[in-house]
């Protein structure tokens, strides 16, 4: 399999050869949205250690703000399922972040982002139990009321 390198600076039209093997940075597999003729990239290695923070930084981003949509969607309906889903993959999500993300990103982030975290797990908690003390009011309701 042939990999390439590919830089701005100094580019005098040849090809050069790398083993992403032997790189030590950020490995990840691109989305491959956008088409391109002849170009299929596989694997992408990021050397340049801002723009690993940048990356990783966007990417917990996207993924805390899926976890607030699902809190809000949840304030509205009745369905404890999606909830208990939602904190079993947040939490499955924080042992990923600890473990992947962390040589990457500064402490003082990452304390940052356990007090995001646990704030979020902590209110779809709230959700649930929430929805358990109403479903147990209704049930008392109805035996009450025979």
């Amino acid at each position: 399999m042939k990999q390439y390198f590919v830089t701005k600076e100094k580019y005098n039209g040849e090809i050069v050869y790398i083993n992403c093997d032997k790189l030590s940075g950020y490995k990840f597999t691109p989305k491959n949205t956008y088409p391109y003729e002849g170009i299929k990239i596989n694997e992408m290695v990021i050397i340049k250690p801002s723009l690993i923070e940048k990356i990783i930084k966007r990417k917990i981003k996207n993924k805390l703000d899926f976890y607030l949509k699902i809190i809000i969607e949840n304030l509205d309906s009745d369905d404890d399922d999606d909830t208990r889903i939602a904190l079993g993959d947040l939490e499955r999500y924080k042992i990923i972040i600890h473990d992947r993300y962390s040589i990457y990103l500064d402490e003082k982030y990452m304390n940052l982002l356990n007090k995001k975290i646990n704030v979020i797990e902590r209110e779809l908690k709230n959700n649930l139990n929430y929805d358990k003390d109403i479903k147990q009011n209704e049930l008392e309701n109805n035996r009450k009321s025979r």
